[in-house]
């Protein structure tokens, strides 16, 4: 390196474990005992991240995986928060969110997915530059049984598999295995599990060994081209009488009982 490798910071949540090794800041999602379920300022770190890294000249990538058997298992929708005060000041809930600043962040986002990855988890996965996972890994877009239009999802899956693949997995809210998950365009590459650590430890060494300006200047070109999330469309929705029985059918593990008219 050419400079002293920076320490990472305090991120806010003692859910999401930063620390920086080499040219890369790695994250860990830890919060198994939850499924890897995103509470807010969980959402809120990963910003954190993105924007910090972004302003480390010595960094190349950052590299994100989870604890145990799960990568993420989406929104934490029981509304549980280590913050609940700090998270009030953001008026917008979806300030939180870290996915138009991890495509923002000139920095090579890589998701390293270990296990199972339900919605959330498959939006932080869309909105990486680079993505390999486990062949454990499981792969579900659950939104629309709980009501929920998520906007990020929305903006990013069908440019992922299609338009046609992207009603398949939004309509059926089906599970599907890594192997069908790369096949369909959904992830890079498909490893064994064991496997996984090396395989990324290669793929940042490979980003390590592009130039920085041409690679973000690539990143920003790409992601130029995606269409814009359309967060109006969750404002609209939140705390309808459709969602709100989403949420409750969720939580106490029933089918919902969508009201009509």
């Amino acid at each position: 390196m050419t400079g002293a490798a920076p320490s990472a910071p305090d991120l806010g949540s003692r859910h999401i474990v930063a620390e920086v090794r080499g040219r890369t800041l790695h994250l860990r999602i830890d919060r198994p005992e939850r499924r890897n379920a995103f509470a807010q300022e969980m959402y809120r770190a990963l910003k954190r991240a993105a924007i910090w890294a972004d302003g480390q000249s010595e960094l190349d990538s950052v590299c994100v995986t989870g604890t145990d058997r799960w990568f993420a298992a989406g929104g934490d929708m029981g509304g549980n928060s280590q913050d609940s005060e700090g998270l009030e000041v953001e008026w917008d809930a979806t300030d939180n969110f870290p996915f138009r600043h991890i495509e923002r962040c000139r920095k090579i986002w890589v998701a390293a997915i270990n296990g199972t990855c339900h919605a959330g988890g498959i939006v932080l996965a869309l909105h990486c530059d680079v993505v390999l996972a486990s062949d454990r890994a499981r792969f579900r877009v659950p939104e629309l049984l709980r009501g929920i239009p998520d906007p990020f999802m929305a903006a990013r899956l069908a440019e992922a598999v299609g338009i046609v693949r992207a009603r398949w997995l939004f309509f059926t809210a089906a599970e599907i295995d890594a192997e069908r998950a790369a096949e369909m365009g959904l992830i890079g590459e498909v490893v064994p599990h064991d496997d996984l650590a090396e395989r990324t430890e290669w793929v940042l060494a490979q980003i390590s060994a592009t130039g920085p300006e041409a690679r973000a200047a690539i990143k920003r070109d790409l992601n130029a081209r995606l269409p814009q999330h359309d967060t109006g469309m969750f404002h609209r929705s939140m705390m309808s009488p459709e969602m709100m029985e989403g949420m409750r059918a969720f939580i106490e593990k029933r089918p919902a009982e969508w009201p009509r008219g």
